[in-house]
C-alpha cells in the first residue's frame, strides 16, 4: 500500500478538499498540520520548494497540491501511483 503524507493548515479548503477525496477512496493518509508543528513547514519547503499548501506526497514523491491531485485522479493516474 502507498504512503500518503499531506502538509496543510486546519482552515486551507483546498487542504480540506484533497483530504476529502483521499477520503472518499478509502485512501489513508498521514496529515501534517504546519502550524501545529512549524518546523515541519521548513521541511516541506526544503521537500518541494513550495510555500503553499497542501503539498501532497505519494511514496515520497512530491506530486504537488489539491489541482494537482485533481488532475491525477481525472486522468485516472492516482490509482497507479498509489498501487
Amino acid at each position: 500500500m502507498a504512503t500518503v503524507t499531506i502538509y496543510s493548515r486546519s482552515w486551507c479548503s483546498f487542504c480540506k478538499r484533497a483530504k476529502d477525496l483521499l477520503e472518499s477512496k478509502d485512501i489513508a493518509y498521514t496529515s501534517i498540520d504546519i502550524e501545529e508543528q512549524p518546523e515541519k513547514r521548513d521541511e516541506m519547503i526544503e521537500r518541494t520548494g513550495r510555500t503553499s499548501v497542501p503539498q501532497i506526497f505519494i511514496n515520497d514523491q512530491a506530486i504537488g497540491g489539491c489541482d494537482d491531485l485533481f488532475s491525477l485522479h481525472a486522468a485516472g493516474d492516482l490509482e497507479t501511483l498509489l498501487a
